[in-house]
């Protein structure tokens, strides 16, 4: 399974590297003062964002993150050379969570930013910082200090404009192939998609990012399948495309639309105050009267379930029918323009 979206791992700065305790010793200066030198700095622990990353599998078999201890000071006031930083790479919409107080440290969104999740010791004093008018000669030096530990849990959450939600099977994975350059698996059987695929479309002078979200069930947001994992996607979207299925023979559309619209609101009541778009899919199965009948039921359930989408539209993924309009919809919303019911 690829859809990895979380990982715990405990983190470890590097620890200051130790002063030292030398004193000069040269040619016709037997008794030179004391010249040691202090310690280098531990590594910080630094999170950045890859562009190029969409899931947190290469943390599967990664339980430690270390960075390396700074060295140790030296003679003639050498400070020891500081430990390189270590910089982990996080995809986009990487939070990151104090893992025994679930907060939040860091929301991974920018890639300019450097997270700095764990800061390195700082160097221990070389004795040469200890001479003083009464000790000409110290003999002490002090360790470094120890890098930050702490126990992090990394969540991944898809950060996309439209969230494309819908029963498993309902056609996600197609209508998202046949509007983007997005190469989704597509199969037929329940979960083809096992993690949230990423597609730009452009339409008119702008472009937005659908996330085609893993199939929803009845009792998603008690946990049931993989509904929680899923869910948490749909809370990073801007707004919701909702595909619906004719050709499920286990639930009427309506059903479907009802299941879909409660497990949104027991997740999260504040997913229904997105904008949203209902797409009939499939319409290329469907005799034209049916669409009609379909149509005006949806609007029924949507009118007894108060909610108010910005269109309710019959298309078809997998001959493109009519998903230039929805997109064209889609696309004025985003530039402030107002959709077509």
């Amino acid at each position: 399974m690829n859809f990895i979206d979380e990982a715990l791992l405990e983190v470890r700065a590097g620890n200051g590297g130790a002063g030292s305790t030398s004193f000069r010793r040269e040619k016709f200066i037997p008794r030179g003062g004391p010249d040691g030198g202090d310690g280098g700095k531990g590594g910080d622990i630094i999170f950045r964002v890859d562009p190029n990353l969409n899931t947190l599998v290469h943390f599967r078999n990664q339980k430690y993150l270390i960075a390396k201890n700074g060295k140790t000071g030296s003679g003639k006031k050498k400070t020891g050379q500081d430990a390189d930083d270590l910089v982990v790479l996080v995809p986009k919409g990487t939070i990151i969570f104090d893992a025994l107080s679930e907060k939040i440290v860091y929301d991974c969104c920018d890639e300019d930013v450097d997270y700095l999740v764990a800061k390195g010791g700082e160097g221990g004093a070389g004795n040469c910082r200890f001479k003083s008018s009464t000790n000409q000669a110290p003999r002490r030096h002090t360790p470094g200090w120890p890098g930050d530990e702490i126990s992090i849990r990394l969540e991944l959450r898809s950060l996309a404009d439209v969230g494309l939600v819908g029963f498993p099977n309902a056609g996600k994975s197609t209508f998202l192939k046949s509007v983007s350059a997005a190469q989704p698996k597509i199969g037929d059987y329940p979960f083809t998609t096992l993690r949230p695929n990423l597609g730009t479309v452009q339409i008119y002078d702008t472009s937005f990012i659908i996330a085609d979200i893993p199939g929803l069930i009845e009792g998603a947001s008690e946990g049931i399948g993989l509904g929680l994992d899923f869910l948490k996607h749909i809370s990073r979207t801007g707004h919701l495309l909702i595909l619906l299925d004719p050709q499920n023979t286990e639930s009427l559309i309506e059903q479907q639309l009802t299941i879909l619209l409660n497990e949104l609101r027991t997740y999260d009541p504040s997913l229904l105050e997105k904008t949203i778009w209902i797409a009939l899919n499939k319409k290329d199965t469907l005799a034209e009267d049916a669409i009609l009948e379909l149509q005006s039921t949806l609007k029924k359930t949507l009118a007894s379930l108060d909610i108010h989408p910005k269109g309710v539209i019959a298309i078809s993924g997998f001959t493109g029918d009519q998903t230039s309009e929805l997109l064209g919809m889609i696309a004025r919303e985003m530039m402030g323009g107002e959709g077509e019911d």
